[in-house]
């Protein structure tokens, strides 16, 4: 974490100092702004904490309801999160207060009126991640968000009593051209209602979105006509596995899922309920938690569950479905029109909480987009580059729904149909084959504008193109501080150019480190020259790191090129951050654990929502001008 980079400020230093002029809690509604984000949820709020960083963007978030959310809903939070988490400076809080989900198991009847322990596997594959699976309650996330949002810059906070009615698009104008129509819910408020012009809305107001209904969308999918029950409960119970993810499943009241809770008592229990007719709705059946808590209990028998209190619970019904596009635009006028309207979460893609992927999918799909808004709004992208939103991720949504659809058949399974092969029953083997994606890691955008092919791929073999960056210790030059080199990625809209140096090469002059970083700093047809602006840091837009093969302390950190220790902020101070060197303790070294070429090294491009844009050759001066040139704009 680097501050006192403008001045000392003594203090908090997630705190950062307030923009003079923003909105203050109680001052009167805008009548125009940059964004306005609808719906308060995990979607919602990684967004705002993105649009909150940036002083110049004016941003609005509105939510139905009179306060943050303070229990229920969604509760895992998948490694491929944990890594997003990190960028926005809250992955330790998480780890410290959530709990880890280490082991999972499996039980079945082993004979009448018994339960036995069929399986039990590892959580997390060994080396697929520096971040644990983890569980704690949503509303925790949400604090976090809220937090990150109320330290910035501009104090963002929710509008709560306020809804997304409806809204209209002019596609003639570019100034404010959605017109919403807000409407209070506040008690004693019912029926009056706002007027806001923004530039952009973000609909995520969940799967009844207003946002959606507006702009013409509409989910597809099936159901699958099964209620289950969800119950946060404190209990006493004989059954072994209470603090372990397991799945029960029994002879003839179907299967429940354990979920251990943050805080070494607290319990969430998923409870599959009746079959439902194809017109039915699960609220049709009456259902209560105490329907809940019967259910269970006899799942767990011959184990006994006495239930203390029930903190929170729900009813709910399986559903697969999808909308067909992610924003407003109709397909007939891609190259015509830019985006003004997009959709997130639950608002463009619902499934059920089997695979713990809902709140997960959510927050990706806003990290995603918020650093493409603000490079649109900051002026550093055309607004074009908006059109990447709906096609990346309705394709990372319609992978998990598909998964999701055959997973939730998995888990519905009757016992008699839970064969086990190699050692284990169906649904632990599916569950050990599904880990990758359990874990959030097998999204990866297809080749295009922001994702170069795979050319080059042997440079970097363990840094999959179009995948989340792979992070692996390093070495800190400067001050020998052993790290995760993903941790050097802030939530903050920049690229990162990850430098890997050739054998033998220290960054001397005449080296291939010192060379790429002279053109990158001097030569006017360089990605960094051509679109950072002349009053920013050399960093503001593309932020170049080098990692070398040498131990730190065969390395002198003076003799760097000056692009890895430049001078930055009012003072001109040298961030001493940019440079890193293989950490060489036994099985640690980054350029085996990723399949880094030695001899020749290479650039990997790192998107700023942390997925690898491109790998390339460290001579490619053209195709690094050219990658960069296809999404960002030149400026003087």
């Amino acid at each position: 974490m680097q501050y006192h980079v403008n001045g000392f400020i003594p203090g908090d230093p997630d705190v950062q100092p307030a923009t003079p002029g923003h909105r203050q809690p109680g001052d009167p509604l805008p009548r125009t702004v940059d964004v306005l984000i609808a719906g308060s949820g995990p979607a919602g709020l990684c967004l705002a904490a993105q649009l909150a960083r940036v002083p110049q963007i004016r941003t609005m978030l509105v939510e139905p309801k009179m306060g943050p959310m303070e229990k229920g809903q969604a509760d895992g939070i998948s490694v491929r999160t944990m890594e997003m988490f990190q960028a926005f400076g809250f992955a330790e809080k998480v780890m410290r207060e959530s709990v880890w989900i280490n082991e999972t198991t499996f039980w079945s009847p082993a004979e009448a009126n018994s339960l036995s322990r069929v399986a039990r596997v590892q959580d997390v594959p060994d080396g697929i991640s520096e971040m644990p699976h983890v569980l704690i309650n949503q509303a925790r996330v949400h604090d976090m968000f809220l937090d990150v949002m109320r330290q910035s810059p501009t104090r963002l906070v929710p509008d709560y009593g306020l809804k997304v009615a409806t809204l209209t698009v002019d596609p003639t104008t570019t100034e404010y051209p959605v017109t919403v129509t807000l409407a209070h819910t506040a008690p004693g408020r019912e029926g009056q209602t706002e007027t806001v012009r923004a530039n952009y809305v973000i609909g995520c107001d969940g799967a009844r979105s207003n946002v959606r209904t507006a702009i013409g969308g509409k989910l597809h999918g099936d159901a699958a006509h099964q209620a289950w029950g969800v119950i946060d409960l404190l209990a006493v119970t004989d059954f072994p596995d209470w603090r372990m993810k397991s799945f029960v499943r029994s002879q003839g009241d179907g299967i429940l899922m354990v979920l251990p809770r943050e805080g070494g008592h607290l319990v969430r229990l998923y409870v599959e309920l009746d079959q439902l007719g194809e017109q039915e709705r699960a609220a049709d059946r009456g259902l209560n938690a105490d329907d809940i808590i019967a259910k269970a209990q006899r799942i767990f028998a011959p184990f006994t569950l006495d239930v203390k209190e029930v903190v929170w619970w729900s009813i709910y019904e399986i559903g697969h479905r999808l909308t067909d596009k992610f924003d407003d635009v109709p397909e007939a006028e891609v190259a015509t029109r830019s985006p003004r309207v997009m959709l997130a979460g639950d608002a463009c893609h619902t499934h059920s909480p089997k695979a713990g992927q809902g709140m997960n999918v959510s927050m990706g799909d806003t990290f995603n987009l918020g650093w493409k808004l603000i490079s649109v709004l900051t002026g550093r992208a055309d607004a074009s580059l908006l059109h990447s939103y709906s096609g990346e991720r309705r394709a990372a949504a319609k992978g998990l729904v598909e998964f999701d659809h055959k997973w939730s058949r998995v888990v519905g399974a009757r016992a008699e149909d839970d064969a086990t092969t190699d050692g284990l029953p169906r649904v632990a083997r599916e569950f050990v084959n599904n880990l990758p994606f359990t874990c959030g890691l097998t999204i990866q955008y297809e080749p295009g504008t922001l994702t170069g092919d795979a050319a080059h791929q042997s440079l970097a073999t363990g840094f999959d193109i179009g995948k989340r960056f792979h992070s692996a210790p390093v070495v800190r030059l400067a001050d020998a501080k052993p790290m995760q080199l993903g941790h050097a990625i802030d939530a903050d809209a920049r690229f990162r150019l990850f430098v890997f140096a050739p054998a033998n090469d220290a960054g001397a002059p005449g080296g291939a480190v010192a060379s790429l970083c002279d053109w990158l700093s001097n030569d006017p047809t360089s990605p960094i020259r051509r679109h950072t602006a002349a009053d920013e840091d050399i960093d503001a837009v593309i932020d170049t790191r080098a990692v070398f093969q040498q131990g730190f302390r065969t390395l002198d950190h003076n003799t760097l090129p000056a692009l890895l220790r430049p001078a930055v902020g009012r003072y001109g101070l040298c961030d001493y951050e940019k440079a890193f060197c293989a950490n060489q303790q036994n099985g640690q070294d980054i350029f085996d654990l990723r399949g880094i070429h030695r001899a020749d090294g290479c650039i990997v491009i790192v998107r700023p929502d942390q997925y690898v844009g491109a790998i390339l050759p460290l001579t490619a001066r053209e195709a690094l001008t050219r990658y960069f040139a296809g999404i960002l704009r030149v400026r003087g």
